[in-house]
């Protein structure tokens, strides 16, 4: 199995990935958040910290791109090109009503006659290989036919597949009996995406659909970056790994912010998901997330995980 790291808007930058390719370094491939092009054509500070080769040193990284309109996506994948890239991927799966009010992201999926003409402009023009991350639909499941028809007629490289609607966020649980459909319909290879978190799911899912040979990991890493690990071999979190791997993130933070506030606010996003790891998180959530300097939050953060490790040691 193959596993690919999910863009997750906001955390999984590169000073993310940079940190998990050094110290977990078990993913096949690394997906950026999604550029926005914009009227002017251009990237965002953000965007262009995220995609610069230095930046991405090691890793094979995709660049994603949210966007409605075909000459901002195939201006945007040249501009790629330009800087090395030799693939791009279309994001038709954010769910957030921001986005979606745009008829962007998964919102697109509601207009799949609007959506065929773009995907006609963009694999016309662009220069570099196209794969898709998307959705199942809008607001039912039977709306997946006319999609994977659409997908059909275009030379797709990878076709991504969270199998749950926009309106679900992410409740409910992914559609399996939609992805089976996928699976016997898709022209395109496919790749999975959705709940894996521990290796029970990843058996299960096996179980289900062995031919799959792809899966992208989003939510199930940050809540536990051992987890590809302990899929393949069994091998529990190593604690000691995870605080160097912390540290590596609160400095790259550091190094790409300044003052402490926007620090505390990156890392405070990553918690959201890690604390569950710890057996004591809850006690020590308020004093992370409350703290208003490095110096203190680090001093929370280093108390949490000598807790863990006394508890690991009376196992």
């Amino acid at each position: 199995m193959q596993f690919y790291l999910a863009p997750l808007e906001g955390i999984t930058g590169y000073v993310y990935r940079n940190a998990y390719e050094k110290f977990f370094h078990n993913v096949e491939r690394y997906y950026t958040p999604f550029l926005a092009p914009n009227k002017n054509q251009s990237f965002t500070a953000r965007e262009q910290n995220d995609v610069l080769p230095a930046h991405n040193m090691g890793m094979d990284v995709v660049p994603q791109i949210l966007t409605n309109q075909g000459k901002h996506f195939i201006h945007t994948a040249k501009m790629l090109e330009q800087l090395g890239y030799r693939e791009v991927n279309l994001n038709l799966g954010c769910p957030s009503a921001t986005v979606v009010s745009k008829k962007k992201g998964a919102g697109f999926l509601a207009a799949p006659d609007a959506l065929e003409h773009f995907l006609e402009e963009i694999f016309a023009e662009t220069p570099v290989d196209i794969s898709v991350k998307t959705r199942i639909g809008v607001d039912r499941v039977e709306e997946f036919g006319e999609i994977l028809d659409v997908f059909n007629q275009f030379p797709i490289k990878e076709l991504i597949i969270h199998p749950r609607l926009q309106k679900e966020l992410y409740g409910n649980k992914p559609d399996w009996s939609v992805f089976a459909q996928a699976v016997k319909m898709s022209r395109a290879p496919l790749c999975y995406n959705g709940d894996i978190f521990t290796v029970a799911d990843y058996e299960r899912f096996c179980d289900e659909f062995p031919a799959i040979e792809k899966i992208m990991l989003g939510r199930g890493i940050l809540r536990n970056p051992g987890l590809v690990d302990e899929i393949r071999s069994r091998k529990d979190l190593d604690y000691f790994v995870l605080k160097q791997f912390h540290d590596e993130i609160l400095q790259g933070y550091r190094q790409a912010f300044s003052g402490d506030k926007p620090v505390l606010y990156k890392m405070r996003e990553l918690w959201a998901y890690m604390l569950p790891l710890f057996s004591h998180g809850a006690e020590y959530k308020k004093k992370i997330c409350k703290a208003e300097r490095i110096r203190d939050y680090q001093i929370s953060v280093e108390a949490l995980f000598q807790s863990e490790l006394y508890v690991l040691s009376k196992k």
